[in-house]
């Protein structure tokens, strides 16, 4: 609960900052896109993107979630046998050319999904997990709604066509911001895989940054004839990392070079500032009603900004309290408003969680503190 309060808050943020501090950002030759600071959530950038699109193989990103939650939940484990059914050895399109009535370790069908798109792989784990594609298909939705990605629907575990298969920009970049956030050892493992062999066929990542940019260590591909061509990308360059969606372009080349444009802008242009360490309280507040009298507001994660660049040393920020709070209290409910000011302008205003559960304290002790506060 308490990371996905925070990942909710920080994903729908927006800077107030005046047209004279913004950059401008690039036009690409894309449908929508997007650019997310990773370290803030905030969007430095969008166009389109909340407008509805076929997600080709970036499907592939929420079927990625949830083997690696099954793997986390001990349903499934790397070195288990999937057996290959005539389902998962027909799907069409993109494979790894797993084999009908053969068994394969779901490492190897992980493998086979990030880095070689294999649609066969993704049946093969969808029924490993779910018992068919469809209840499959039923969890990434539950899944989806738990993160908040509130325009997605989902139908297969692979991106294949299908009408009522369909997402946002928005909530792409929600979800990825999610698998790096919530499984980082399974995405530096598997993302940054620029090739893999099996069945005597090897396949390269089709993520053509992998290959151009020493910074970019994922994520994923998308392409059918609706999409257009489709990337998910993310670059990590001195611990800052920023995630572009771009979606729509008409070749392999061009979403592999928009992809960078917009990520080299968003490096180029703003600075990352950190405001609070992580676990360092911005403030300790009173509660009434709770176990105990006080409790530590503050972030789970270092608290960092994107601000344009120059601008780093004219920000400020400002701690706005919820009045009288009273438990019970769960960590990572929001407790207040961080406002922070550029040069005396609104820049952002920002929930702040609290770090710590306080529970309710017993009849006697709630009478004590519903009479301080009447008086109050």
């Amino acid at each position: 609960m308490r990371k996905f309060i925070a990942l909710l808050a920080l994903i729908t943020l927006a800077g107030h900052a005046t047209a004279q501090q913004l950059p401008v950002p690039p036009t690409l030759a894309a449908k929508s896109w997007l650019l997310l600071e990773m370290g803030s959530g905030q969007v430095l950038t969008a166009e389109k993107p909340d407008e509805r699109i076929e997600p080709a193989s970036l499907t592939k990103l929420m079927t990625a979630y949830l083997t690696f939650a099954a793997l986390r939940q001990k349903t499934i484990a790397l070195d288990q046998p999937i057996p290959v059914s005539q389902k998962a050895w027909k799907t069409g399109g993109s494979k790894m050319f797993i084999k009908v009535d053969t068994q394969v370790p779901v490492e190897d069908l992980i493998k086979g999904m990030i880095v070689q798109s294999g649609n066969d792989a993704c049946v093969a784990l969808a029924e490993a997990i779910a018992g068919s594609e469809e209840s499959f298909a039923q969890m990434m939705n539950r899944e989806a709604k738990r993160l908040g990605m509130n325009s997605s629907n989902f139908t297969n575990s692979t991106g294949l066509p299908d009408p009522q298969l369909y997402t946002t920009a928005r909530d792409l970049a929600t979800l990825a911001a999610a698998l790096i956030r919530d499984f980082p050892e399974e995405y530096r493992k598997y993302y940054s895989m620029k090739e893999f062999r099996y069945n005597n066929i090897t396949q390269p990542n089709r993520n053509r940054l992998l290959f151009m940019d020493s910074s970019v260590d994922g994520v994923k591909t998308g392409h059918t004839e609706g999409a257009g061509y489709c990337l998910v990308s993310s670059a990590l360059r001195d611990q800052r990392r920023l995630l572009s969606v771009v979606l729509g372009t008409k070749s392999d080349a061009t979403r592999a070079s928009e992809s960078l444009k917009l990520l080299n802008w968003g490096f180029q242009s703003y600075d990352a500032v950190t405001l609070f360490p992580k676990d360092q309280p911005v403030a300790t507040l009173r509660v009434w009603k709770g176990t105990q009298k006080t409790v530590k507001a503050g972030f789970d994660r270092p608290f960092m900004i994107a601000v344009p660049r120059g601008y780093a040393d004219k920000v400020k920020s400002e701690f706005t309290p919820q009045p009288r709070l009273m438990a019970p209290i769960e960590a990572g409910q929001p407790l207040g408003s961080l406002k922070v000011t550029i040069d005396g302008k609104l820049y952002g205003e920002y929930p702040v969680p609290a770090l710590e559960n306080v529970g309710l304290i017993g009849i006697f002790g709630r009478t004590i503190d519903s009479v301080l506060l009447w008086f109050q």
